[in-house]
This record gives C-alpha cells, structure tokens and sequence, in this order.
C-alpha cells in the first residue's frame, strides 16, 4: 500500500486542526472572551477611539446633574471632549485620563486653546493604574468588557454619591439607577446608563 494517502491524510487533518483552532479563537473572540493580561497592563489600548457626539455629551452631564460643584472625570478621554463641556458649559472642574500620547496632547492643547486650564486637565495614561477618587461624576465611554475589568477599581476608590453615566455600554453587576435612550442630531440611537455609588 502506497504511503501517499497516509501523508495527504495526515497533512488535510493537520490542516483541519488548525482550521477548527483557527475558528475555535475567532468564535471566542466575538463570543466575548478576551486574552489573558497580566494585573495592571493596558486593557484602554484594547478600546477603540469613538467620539460620543456633543449633543449626547451634555446629556451625560446633565443626567448626572453637574454642577460647578462638580469634579468631572472621564477615563479614556479620547480629543476631551466631555472634559472641555463639562468645565466650558457646566462650570466643572473636569480630569481626562487618556492612554493614547497624541490625544491627550491635542485635548491639551484645545484646553489651553480655550482658556480652560483653570478648570481642566487631561492626564496621559493608563485608566487602570490611576487615581479618580476625587470624582463626584465619572463618565464612561468603553466597552462592556472595559466596564466589568474597571469596576473594583471604581468601588474602591469612588466615594458613596458618586454618579457614573456610562454611554451604550453597562457595567456588569451594577443596576442603573436610570437608563436614557435617545437620538442624537445625527439621527443614530444611544442610550445611557446612570449609576450612583451607595
């Protein structure tokens, strides 16, 4: 008996493996399973940059109900969007902590741009290894994943009182105390999730 079927056997199961594999990661994947990290390593890189639109940004500050009395932190602050309306039109004190060096850089620079550097800040770094305990109000625009990994680090360090407004995405484990949706000007749907620490 020839030993080229055995080899082509051998070589389309290899293959099948590493197909089945293959597929095995991507159904994982999208089913919401995501890679080990190590404790502390940058899960915000893992988030993509989407802008929340300005109109849907000050309803994030105005379902939290800021006031000038507030200390605004958003984390993943992207070009400080909401850190600029939150100090520019709700008379805030407002911090963003963004990972990406070039965003944080240009949010900095509008800040300064406009005047703001009184009431706002952005800070260059790593969510997950920085201090937001000084948060009345938190806003969130990051993944469901990103929300779930976050939350200890917001029990241990947010103050009881303290309002989160999380834009589309939940934070597991919490009940919202209320949940918006609408449309923006654009014309597309979002909801938003406001959270109140006990």
């Amino acid at each position: 008996m020839s030993e080229r079927p055995v080899s082509t056997l051998k070589l389309a199961a290899s293959a099948l493996a590493a197909l089945v594999a293959t597929f095995g990661l991507c159904l994982a994947t999208r089913g919401g399973a995501r890679p080990q990290e190590r404790p502390g390593s940058s899960f915000e890189q893992r988030v993509p940059y989407v802008p929340s639109p300005p109109d849907i940004v000050e309803k994030m500050l105005e379902l939290a109900e800021v006031t000038s009395h507030d200390r605004v932190y958003d984390l993943g602050s992207g070009d400080g969007r909401i850190v600029i309306i939150a100090a520019q039109k709700f008379g805030a004190r407002a911090v963003g902590i963004e990972l990406d060096e070039k965003l944080s850089e240009e949010a900095s620079a509008r800040i300064a741009e406009l005047g703001l550097q009184d009431r706002a800040k952005i800070i260059h770094g790593d969510i997950f290894n920085s201090d937001f305990s000084l948060a009345t109000v938190v806003t969130l625009y990051l993944l469901t994943w990103t929300n779930e990994r976050l939350r200890p680090l917001l029990e241990r360090q947010l103050r009881p009182g303290t309002r989160i407004v999380s834009h589309d995405f939940q934070v597991p484990g919490w009940k919202p105390e209320k949940e918006v949706k609408l449309m923006s000007k654009n014309g597309v749907p979002h909801t938003l999730f406001l959270y109140v620490r006990p």
